[in-house]
C-alpha cells in the first residue's frame, strides 16, 4: 500500500503546473504543495525525482 501520493496540477491563474504531496497517500487534502513553475506536468515530476534522488544521494552526518 502506497504510503503518499505525489500530484501534478495546472495553476488555472498562470497555466503553471504544481505538485501536492498527500500523506498519507489516501488523504483529501495535501500535506504540502509547491509552488506553480514548472511549464508541464512531466517538468514537475522529473524534477520532483530529481530532488528525491539528490536527497537520499546525500552523505549523511554521524
Amino acid at each position: 500500500m502506497p504510503t503518499l501520493r505525489i500530484e501534478a496540477q495546472q495553476d488555472a491563474a498562470s497555466g503553471l503546473f504544481f505538485l501536492e504531496v498527500f500523506l498519507p497517500a489516501e488523504s483529501p487534502t495535501p500535506f504540502v504543495s509547491t509552488a506553480p513553475r514548472y511549464s508541464s506536468a512531466a517538468a514537475a515530476e522529473q524534477d520532483m525525482i530529481a530532488t528525491l534522488t539528490a536527497a537520499a544521494n546525500r552523505p549523511r552526518k554521524s
